[in-house]
């Protein structure tokens, strides 16, 4: 028997509709993201549905490549879908209504989501521990980087921001409380919700881990 079923039995993770939920809000706020580069570079609706399909997708495409299972929008529609919806949607909406701030808000919600399903998604496959970290915090940073890869702007990781460290942050809190035994569903929630806070604390009050000094 695995490592990881002793440790996580699959039957805790995923589990229910809250991870469900929780993975296609990070799919649309990532979207949303994306979208908004799109908008504030004055690009076409085209240009608006590619940056918000690669934000949304992008992160967790790679997540099922590396353990390799199919891509989860071949197998359903859904995620592609919304990823257009919302590129649609940004691209008709006025720029001015969004805050200036509204794109590290939508990218950090996106963040902890991905962080934390993309953990329960590596447990259930019967990845180790960590492992299932690693895929988490991969699977909810690279859609934020290959946005701004594609986008020419310095990406989010060279930004000397907390933005793994939000991510890890949801992705172990994820796995310690799963371990203990907590339910799927809370422990998505409360894990979300620690990355999340993370996240938006380092965006309200420029939190940062120290530079290296060389």
């Amino acid at each position: 028997m695995p490592v990881a079923t002793q440790l996580v039995p699959a039957e805790l993770v995923l589990v229910g509709p809250i991870l469900d939920i929780v993975n296609y809000t990070g799919i649309a706020v990532f979207a949303v993201s994306g979208a908004l580069v799109a908008a504030r570079k004055n690009l076409d609706i085209i240009a608006s549905i590619f940056f918000a399909t690669v934000a949304g997708i992008g992160g967790g495409s790679l997540r099922d490549v590396f353990t390799g299972v199919q891509v989860n929008w071949v197998l359903s529609p859904a995620p592609l879908v919304l990823c257009i919806a919302v590129g649609i949607l940004v691209w008709l909406l006025p720029t001015r209504i969004w805050p200036e701030r509204a794109l590290e808000w939508f990218d950090a919600g996106g963040l902890a989501a991905f962080a934390v399903f993309g953990t329960g998604k590596a447990l259930s496959l019967g990845a180790a521990p960590l492992p299932a970290v690693v895929m988490g915090v991969m699977s909810a940073c690279m859609g934020g980087v290959i946005r701004d890869v594609v986008a020419g702007v310095p990406s989010i990781l060279l930004r000397n921001e907390l933005y793994v460290t939000a991510a890890l942050l949801a992705a172990g809190v994820f796995l310690g409380l799963t371990m203990a035994g907590l339910s799927s569903g809370l422990a998505t929630i409360l894990a979300t919700l620690c990355g999340f806070c993370l996240r938006g604390a380092a965006i309200h009050w420029g939190l940062r881990l120290p530079r290296h000094k060389g």
